[in-house]
Parts: C-alpha cells; sequence; structure tokens
C-alpha cells in the first residue's frame, strides 16, 4: 500500500471515530441485527428502509449507517437458525445443517460463539479485502466478462453433488430441478410465459424467500409438533460457557475459517452470484476438505457452523468491490447503496479510487467497525438467545409460524408467497422423511437465472469461442471433478463398477419409489410443456430437465432394483448434509397424525387471513393454539398474543408499511378496511 493510500486510510479512520458517525454506526448495527433476526427480512429491505434517512446526512455518516446495517445481518441471522432451523436470512441457510443439532444437543452456546466469531473475522477479512484490492483487482475485473461470470455459476452448481452427501444422483436431480423453477415465468429474451398455468402470480417467477422458509423452515416446526418436545429437550443449557467453547472453536480451525472467508469475499465480488448460495458453496467445500467431514457434517458438526457463516459475513466487504470499482453492484443490497453514491454526489469508478479515496476507505472501515459492534452485541445477549431452546413447543411453534407467514409474504407481496411457502414446506417435510437432500434445490434455484442469462450473452457475443477462455476452461474442469468424484465415491461404496448390473434384485415399490415416480412424472410434464417454446425460450429448461431425468431416472433404478443388504454397523454411515428427522421413538402412523394436524392448523391459519386479514389472524391463530393444543394458561397466551400484535403492527404495519392481502371482511365492510387498514 502506498503512501497515499495509507494516508486516505488514516484520514478515514479519523473521520469514522467521531462520536455523531460512530453513532449512526452504531443505529445502524441495531437495525441490522433486528431485521436479521427476523425470517424473510434482511440486507435488502433493510437498505430500503434506511435509504431515505441518508438525505440530510454528510456522505461519511450515510455509508456508515447502510453499511452499519447491511453487514451484520448475516451475523444476527444465525439466531432463528441455531433454535428454530429457520434461517433468518437466505444467505444462512447452510448454518441450520449443524447449527440446529447442536441446539437440540444443549449446545446452542457453543454454536452461538463459533457463529460469532466466525462471522467477526469473517467480516474483518472482508474489508481487509476491500481495502487492499479495489486498486489491484480493476484490471482483473475489466477482463472478466460473461463466460466467466457463466463458469463461475457452473462451479458454484457443481457443488450439489457434495451438499448431496451420500445420495449424489438424487442431489444433482434435485438440483437440475430448481434450475428448472428459477425459469419459471416470463423469459427476457422472448417474452415466452414458462409454466406459470395461467397464474399471473408466476408472469415474475417465484421467489426465493418463501422457498428457503418452505424447505427449511416448516419442516423443522413441524417435527418439533410432531416430537412435543423443547428445541434443546430436556438438555440444560450453559449458554456463556458454551460460546467461549465455541470462539476456541473457530480459532482452532482458523486455517478453515481463513479459507471460507477468502472464499466468500471472492465471490461476493463477482456480479450475479448472490449471497443465497455463497454460504452454501462454502458449506460444500469444508464438507470436501475437512478430516471426517462424511460422518459428523449435518450431525451437528461445529465446522459446518464455522464454514457457513465465516462466508456470509466475507462476501459484504467483497460485494463493494465492483460496486466502488464499476458501479456494477455485487449484490441486490448493493444496488440500492448506488443510489445513495447518486444522492451524495459521488460517481463510482476512478474517482473513488482517487479523488474520493478518503470515502472509499471510510466505507472500510465502517463494514469492519460494524462486525466488531455486532458480534460484541451478540456475545452479550447470547445466553438470553440461547435460553429459547429450553421454551415449550406450544409457545415457540406460535410465534415462529406467523414470523414466517409474515415473513414468506415479502416475497411478493402476494397470496402466491402463501401458497409457495405452503407447497415448499409439504416438499421440504418429504423431500427430509425421504433422505432427499433439500439444499442442493436452493443452489439450482439461486444459479438457474444467472446461468441462462450469462449462457444467452456468451454465446450471441463469441459464439461457442468462449468455451476456449483460459478462465472457463479451468473452472469448467475444476466443475467437472467436483461431480464426478462423489458420484465415483458411490460406485465405489456400492461395490464398484462390476457391481452395477450384477447386484440386482426383483423390484421393490414403496414409499420411496413412489416419490421418485411423482417427481420424474412432474418433471416430464414441465419438459413436455418446454418442447413448444422457442429455441431461446426452451434450450436450458430442456437440457436442466433432461439432467433431472437422466440423474433421477438411475437413481429410481437404483433403489428399485439394487439387492438391499441390512445396516452393517461396522461400515461407515452415508454421509447426510441434511438435518435427520428424529421422532423420539414414536411409530409411523402417530407420525403422520401430528403432522396432518399441524398442517391442518396451517390451512386454518390461511382460512382465517382470507377471512379477516393477517394481523388478527395471527392474533386468533395464537390464541388457539396455545391454548387448543398446548392447554397454556390464559395469562400467558394472552400476554404472548399480545406482545406479538403489537410487535407485528409497529413493524410491519406502521414502519414498513406492508400492503396486507385482502380479506373477505374489508371487502363486506369497507369502512373496516379505510378505518384501520389491515384487512
Amino acid at each position: 500500500m502506498d503512501v497515499s493510500l495509507l494516508d486516505a486510510a488514516v484520514t478515514a479512520l479519523g473521520i469514522m471515530t467521531e462520536p455523531h458517525r460512530l453513532m449512526f454506526l452504531f443505529a445502524g448495527v441495531l437495525v441490522g441485527l433486528t431485521l436479521g433476526v427476523i425470517p424473510g427480512l434482511g440486507g435488502i429491505v433493510g437498505m430500503a428502509l434506511l435509504l431515505p434517512f441518508t438525505f440530510d446526512m454528510d456522505a461519511y455518516s450515510a455509508f456508515a449507517f447502510l453499511l452499519g446495517m447491511g453487514s451484520v445481518t448475516a451475523t444476527s441471522d444465525v439466531i432463528p437458525a441455531i433454535l428454530f432451523g429457520v434461517p433468518g436470512t437466505v444467505g444462512c441457510a447452510a448454518t441450520v445443517l449443524d447449527g440446529y443439532p447442536l441446539a437440540k444437543k444443549g449446545q446452542a452456546g457453543r454454536a452461538f460463539g463459533a457463529a460469532y466469531s466466525a462471522s467477526l473475522i469473517g467480516g474483518v477479512f472482508g474489508a481487509l479485502l476491500l481495502a487492499l484490492s479495489v486498486p489491484v483487482l480493476r484490471p482483473v475485473m475489466l477482463y472478466l466478462g460473461s463466460p466467466d461470470l457463466l463458469a463461475f455459476s457452473i462451479f458454484g452448481l457443481s457443488m450439489v453433488a457434495v451438499l448431496s452427501g451420500g445420495t449424489p444422483l438424487r442431489g444433482i436431480a434435485i438440483a437440475a430441478f430448481g434450475l428448472m423453477l428459477a425459469m419459471v415465468g416470463s423469459n427476457p429474451q422472448t417474452t415466452t410465459l414458462r409454466w406459470t398455468f395461467d397464474f399471473l402470480y408466476l408472469w415474475d417467477g417465484l421467489h426465493l424467500v418463501p422457498i428457503t422458509l418452505g424447505l427449511f423452515g416448516l419442516p423443522e416446526l413441524a417435527d418439533m409438533v410432531i416430537a412435543r418436545r423443547r428445541i434443546a429437550g430436556n438438555v440444560s443449557i450453559d449458554a456463556r460457557s458454551g460460546q467461549w467453547e465455541g470462539v476456541k472453536d473457530t480459532l482452532h480451525h482458523w486455517w478453515l475459517v481463513l479459507r471460507v472467508s477468502a472464499l466468500g469475499a471472492a465471490l461476493g465480488s463477482v456480479p450475479g452470484i448472490g449471497s443465497a448460495v455463497i454460504d452454501w458453496i462454502a458449506y460444500g467445500h469444508a464438507a470436501r476438505t475437512c478430516k471426517g467431514a462424511e460422518k459428523t457434517f449435518g450431525t451437528g458438526d461445529i465446522r459446518g457452523v464455522i464454514a457457513s457463516e465465516g462466508s456470509n459475513n466475507a462476501k459484504e466487504g467483497g460485494a463493494l468491490v465492483p460496486t466502488i470499482a464499476f458501479g456494477v453492484p455485487g449484490s441486490a443490497s448493493m444496488a440500492i447503496l448506488l443510489g445513495a453514491f447518486l444522492i451524495h454526489g459521488l460517481i463510482p469508478g476512478p474517482a473513488m479510487l482517487s479523488t474520493h479515496l478518503d470515502v472509499t476507505y471510510s466505507m472500510v472501515w465502517s463494514v469492519a467497525l460494524a462486525n466488531i459492534l455486532g458480534a460484541g452485541i451478540c456475545f452479550t445477549f447470547s445466553n438470553q438467545f440461547a435460553k429459547v431452546a429450553l421454551v415449550r413447543y406450544s409457545v415457540i411453534i406460535p410465534i415462529i409460524t406467523a414470523v414466517i407467514v409474515i415473513g414468506a409474504f415479502q416475497g411478493a407481496r402476494d397470496w402466491g408467497d402463501l401458497w409457495v411457502l405452503l407447497a415448499f414446506g409439504l416438499l421440504g417435510w418429504v423431500m427430509k422423511r425421504l433422505g432427499w437432500p433439500r439444499p442442493p434445490l436452493v443452489v439450482g434455484f439461486v444459479l438457474g437465472d444467472i446461468v441462462e442469462r450469462y449462457m444467452f450473452i456468451s454465446v450471441e457475443r463469441y459464439g461457442w469461442e468462449w468455451l476456449t477462455r483460459p478462465v472457463v476452461v479451468g473452472l469448467l474442469a475444476l466443475a467437472a471433478l467436483g461431480l464426478m468424484r462423489p458420484l465415483w465415491r458411490e460406485i465405489r461404496a456400492a461395490g464398484g463398477p462390476g457391481t452395477l448390473f450384477t447386484n440386482l434384485a426383483p423390484p421393490q415399490f414403496d414409499v420411496q419409489a413412489a416419490f421418485y415416480a411423482a417427481f420424474l412424472g412432474f418433471v416430464a410434464l414441465l419438459v413436455f410443456i418446454a418442447s413448444g417454446w422457442d429455441f431461446a425460450a426452451k434450450i436450458v429448461p430442456l437440457i436442466a430437465g433432461s439432467a433431472a431425468l437422466i440423474m433421477g431416472g438411475l437413481s429410481m433404478l437404483n433403489h428399485v432394483f439394487r439387492r438391499r443388504e441390512a445396516p452393517d454397523p461396522s461400515k461407515q454411515k452415508r454421509m447426510s448434509l441434511d438435518i435427520e428427522a428424529d421422532d423420539a421413538g414414536l411409530p409411523a402412523a402417530q407420525v403422520a397424525r401430528r403432522a396432518a394436524v399441524f398442517l391442518a392448523w396451517i390451512i386454518g391459519l390461511y382460512l382465517l387471513i382470507y377471512l379477516i386479514g393477517m394481523l388478527p389472524a395471527l392474533f386468533l391463530f395464537v390464541v388457539l393454539y396455545m391454548r387448543i393444543d398446548g392447554a397454556e394458561r390464559w395469562p400467558l397466551v394472552a400476554s404472548v398474543a399480545v406482545t406479538l400484535t403489537v410487535f407485528n403492527y409497529y413493524l410491519f404495519d406502521k414502519f414498513l408499511a406492508i400492503p396486507w392481502p385482502r380479506a373477505l371482511i374489508g371487502d363486506l365492510f369497507p369502512a373496516l378496511r379505510y378505518a384501520y387498514g389491515l384487512f
């Protein structure tokens, strides 16, 4: 770093440590921590919410306020992920896989300590990358074209084989299905309406938030209802000592923290990759490189928490690199941050590296200081957070269900979001029960639109010569290796290639085979519909559909015709990178009955929302569930229901001005709608 850069960094530090700017930074951190805890909200909501408040601030204070918020949503989002198995933001979904099992073992404090310390290191690492690399990476970023970005996306897709655990064929099939889901809606190249089935909601495509909350949130709540126990069961929790044990874990695995931080920062600097997939890629990297991961990841391995959290905080500093250097937002929240540049008369590009270098380094310090403040606040209150794992299920279930429903409604603020939440909740629960990996579906969905867009641009601009670019060749080779290694490992575990056609048995049909048939039948229907579209609109959907049919078909044949041997305790357990169901030894009939009752409660909630509106329905749902299912006492029921309703009213209705779904009571009595705005 030359003298001018060092002087600018020192000057910016002096500016950022002025009391009133630290106050704005602290205020932004508090807002970010709050938004991170609530499923469905996050950085992009916070940026949009806080941007108008920066009009009368100077540039340093404005960026401290905004970046203070954006830098810590990925710190506090671990709280619902670890305690309830519900990701606070889509960027911490991978944390659920090991964080939630740790909480069920009574080690929530340890998981918090590891998550906060890894987030702190990752966030500071990302800020350091921003400080050192903006001048250096400018020519590199200018070199990267759409073919290279496409190759990065394909490399990310190759991680699905690792994230599939011991079932790579299923993982690849479900990831290809996720790619297809990403293409629902109007095709931007041809305006073809793809798989909309005459639903206006689907014209803009499916939304990530209700899909993620459905896949990972509702199934965990359903299983908690089935087992009817606290998150941590009867295990005692000592978060004070536990969190320091988590810090020691992070320091012990310092090399893993540095690797995933570098990975998160690097991927965050690539426009279009997005925060929703970075934690999965880092988690897959850790699962592939950590010793013994095939036995412990997905069952409560602290390294899984460290890998996810170290990467998702580092991405914020990385996302600022293209935003500052080129005016190309590295993430959706960075796109809103560009509005702050314009408000304060700043133009991203060379001027930010020369004339306004002090402003650039004030952003670096904002990210670093925000991560330190955020981690410190979370450490202070982690003992209170961890005790939530000891609260009875009859109190936790209605509260988290209400928050999930409102969070899912953030997708498009349409009734369709609620139906998507329910549909993917059912799908996620069935997949979890049958051993189908859920992470690959999210990775495929997130990267599907990116892959199609960059492929279209690459072919239109370069023809097929884009395949010869050095970066593309290298990344595609790594992607092929990443896909083939788990497949080869699975073949070897089955006895080698020679047993593929010899270790066969008469066909065996069960629930798993029925799910295979339903999955392949639905994919075949989608492929048939797609075959009639224009070439540009159908090429990627047909490739993805074919991959899903081939891999899913092979996996089904293997399941139906493969000879099933009795489990051998001496053999290594197949790797599972997902949360396994734990029904406390209940018979299958009772499990099904309790699951059906919980589904009936959700459908009843939807009916109440349709009849009387969102907030009144959630109030009644909490009261009825706690009284009928939990037999809780009236004072507790009233306090929980009133507190939750007041919180929802002031945050979502008054502060965020959510346009609630219209209810029948508002249509019948318009005066109520105009008076209260809740119907």
